[in-house]
């Protein structure tokens, strides 16, 4: 099970792509609402979310967790406790960890990217205290898998399907929707 958090402000194209292609890979993707199961995006689109924080069990069924970026998306999710709580647990099992655009930062904050090597959104560079920042769209280092932004939202996904399924599976879906 897949867990991506959405919290008001998070950025639709950062969170909907993964959701869409690990969903394609039949992975069991759930989108976890922080605050409320309605939460709405960046721009002020409502979206339905499948559950809520609290009630996202963190278990060895859990095999991956998505940090969409986006504005206060990112400072919403690093505000909440259970999110907070969901990086711990995948950072003690090793369980991966995606974050995209500004959500690098809340690993950052963490000291999670000390030494590592991570990618974020221009500008918040700084927030990922002792990362060795890349140039790359998607960098993987571990089990954390950062992206740069909205633009690089398709390669992110297909790093996560990489990470979550195989390579083959990558490429079958590079390829179904139509990238190759």
């Amino acid at each position: 099970m897949i867990y991506v958090y959405l919290a008001n402000g998070f950025e639709e194209v950062e969170a909907l792509t993964p959701v869409d292609l690990l969903r394609r890979a039949e992975k069991k993707v759930i989108t976890v609402g922080v605050g409320d199961n309605i939460i709405v995006s960046s721009h002020g689109i409502p979206v339905i979310a499948d559950t809520i924080a609290q009630e996202a069990p963190l278990t060895d069924e859990l095999e991956m967790i998505i940090l969409p970026g986006g504005m206060p998306g990112t400072l919403n999710l690093e505000k909440s406790d259970y999110v907070q709580a969901a990086i711990d647990f995948c950072m003690e099992k090793n369980i991966p960890i995606g974050a995209i655009c500004a959500a690098p930062s809340i690993l950052g904050h963490k000291g999670l990217l000390n030494g590592r090597k991570a990618v974020c959104y221009t500008g918040f560079e700084t927030q990922l205290d002792g990362a060795i920042i890349g140039d790359e769209a998607v960098v993987k280092d571990g089990n954390i898998i950062t992206s740069r932004g909205a633009g690089t939202a398709m390669e992110f996904a297909l790093t996560l399907v990489e990470t979550a399924v195989s390579e083959a599976e990558r490429k079958r879906q590079y390829n179904a929707i139509l990238c190759g």
